[in-house]
């Protein structure tokens, strides 16, 4: 008599080879721009976390700078010196350094802004989509006001609003927070419509009708079953979004409503760079605008591609 045996469960290696054959990942492979993109962020990314054991030196630590090793220029120039690669500032600091800690806290602030923004938006796109009703209207209707100001303004008045109510001494060292609760603010409403559009198809298919026909609760159906198929969506969107949120923080710390200059960011780089410009250290302001640039189309073209390899219609 034979006996049945329980169905064996896929080993590591048989796991990773069926993700390697994936669609996304045939998608990934034979898609150049998506490499290249994938290789920078990954690249910045790695360099920004181990800065201390890469970098000639720390910019916030002021026993490292010296200014007789100010305003020099990069090192293939006359008067250029090693370490300093790409100079020195007005306070001997060097703009390598400077830059891959300057890009760790840009990518922060953009990634926490994105998640919160993500996670809030997700949240009321779920109950506004699935209740409809009332809660649709009134959730709808607040995300109306606030994508009916701009978003940089709303960043602003919410960055001043909060810096006015600490105590001077806890400014900069709650910069960081402030600016992700800022762009959270004005963040949220993309992935609440876009998720609300999607939950208000799923509601109506039949898996969803059979889960109410038989009293499945209310909270499992949205969790369980529509939370899964708008997930796709949202990381789509999260994707995007996310060099608009670096290029927002940058923005505010250019205009000197974000990071301090004490703990700059990209955009407090470029600020401070830009005060110098005409002096003839145009590589105070040059090399960070570069690498901001190269993080945020880095960026949009991995959304890009994300879209187009998560987009059913183009398979």
């Amino acid at each position: 008599m034979a006996v049945d045996q329980a169905p064996t469960r896929p080993s590591l290696s048989q796991r990773l080879a069926a993700a390697w054959d994936s669609d996304i990942c045939w998608s990934f492979r034979h898609s150049p721009l998506a490499i290249v993109s994938a290789a920078l962020l990954l690249l910045v990314a790695f360099t920004s976390s181990f800065a201390e054991v890469l970098m000639p030196q720390n910019p916030f630590d002021m026993m490292q700078l010296f200014l007789d090793k100010a305003n020099l220029p990069p090192v293939w120039l006359e008067g250029g010196s090693w370490p300093y690669i790409l100079g020195t500032d007005m306070q001997g600091r060097d703009v390598l350094s400077a830059i891959v800690y300057g890009s760790r806290i840009s990518l922060l602030i953009g990634a926490a802004s994105v998640l919160l923004s993500m996670s809030v938006g997700v949240l009321i796109g779920l109950l506004s989509g699935y209740l409809g009703g009332i809660v649709d209207n009134l959730l709808m209707r607040l995300g109306d006001a606030v994508m009916s100001i701009p978003t940089l303004l709303v960043a602003i008045l919410v960055s001043a609003i909060f810096r006015g109510l600490l105590p001077p001494e806890f400014r900069d060292a709650f910069a960081p927070l402030i600016l992700v609760l800022a762009l959270t603010l004005t963040s949220w409403v993309v992935y609440a419509r876009m998720v609300r559009a999607v939950t208000m198809v799923e509601a109506g298919k039949e898996y969803v009708l059979a889960a109410r026909i038989i009293k499945v609760p209310r909270r499992r159906i949205i969790l369980r079953h529509i939370l899964p198929n708008v997930l796709a969506v949202a990381l789509v969107t999260a994707t995007l979004n996310l060099g608009l949120a670096i290029l927002a923080e940058a923005t505010l710390s250019f205009l000197g409503v974000g990071m301090p200059s004490a703990q700059p960011s990209l955009g407090t780089l470029i600020r401070i760079g830009n005060q110098y410009f005409f002096s003839g250290t145009w590589w105070i302001v040059l090399f960070p605008a570069l690498q901001l640039t190269l993080i945020i189309l880095a960026v949009n073209l991995l959304g890009d591609w994300l879209r187009d390899a998560l987009n059913p219609k183009l398979k």
